[in-house]
């Protein structure tokens, strides 16, 4: 994305926190970014058009942020689920956008909701993705079907625990990383 459109999309961004994708107007997003109406529209068409680069935007920023809390962790697996799981339980207890593209739930708008779901399938393959990655370079020998089973497993309980907390973030991303650990080194004993 080029400076403009990351301008624009992150003053949508900013105004669909604050008022739900459905009082987000083009007008609006232009002033807060710094650029014409006129430009908004050359940059994404219509509303929807900004409404799906929003969702995309979002995507990758939640994906960008596991991807980073795995890597803080060499070879670590424990510490590396319980800081992945940790950050994206965090991260939705505070951000209404990265809840909604998790669970396909509406952030304070229905509106965004089509943006989301599109997406939300999408946000569960490509975390899963970035698990299985970080594991299979950690747990070499694992069987390969099983280890992307362990690491999609992870995935939709962690959504699940975003959906209906079951405890504090910390407790949760703690216990959820031991479960974790078991079911990838059962990948790594399948063979």
């Amino acid at each position: 994305m080029g400076e403009t459109r990351d301008a624009i999309v992150e003053a949508a961004r900013a105004q669909t926190v604050a008022l739900g994708w459905d009082r987000v107007r083009m007008g609006a997003v232009a002033a807060a970014a710094g650029v014409s109406r006129q430009t908004v529209y050359n940059e994404f068409g219509t509303k929807a058009g900004l409404g799906e680069a929003l969702a995309r935007h979002e995507v990758d920023r939640f994906v960008g942020e596991v991807r980073a809390a795995l890597g803080e962790h060499d070879t670590d697996v424990r510490a590396a689920a319980y800081a992945a799981i940790h950050r994206t339980l965090a991260s939705a207890a505070e951000n209404p956008l990265v809840r909604a593209v998790l669970t396909s739930t509406r952030g304070g708008s229905e509106e965004l909701l089509p943006y989301l779901t599109t997406r939300s399938e999408l946000v569960l393959a490509e975390a899963a993705a970035a698990l299985l990655e970080w594991t299979g370079k950690r747990l070499p020998d694992a069987d390969p079907a099983a280890l992307a089973f362990a690491a999609d497993s992870v995935v939709r309980l962690v959504v699940s625990h975003i959906v209906l907390p079951g405890g504090p973030v910390d407790e949760t991303a703690d216990r959820l990383a031991d479960l974790a650990v078991r079911l990838f080194l059962m990948a790594a004993t399948a063979r």
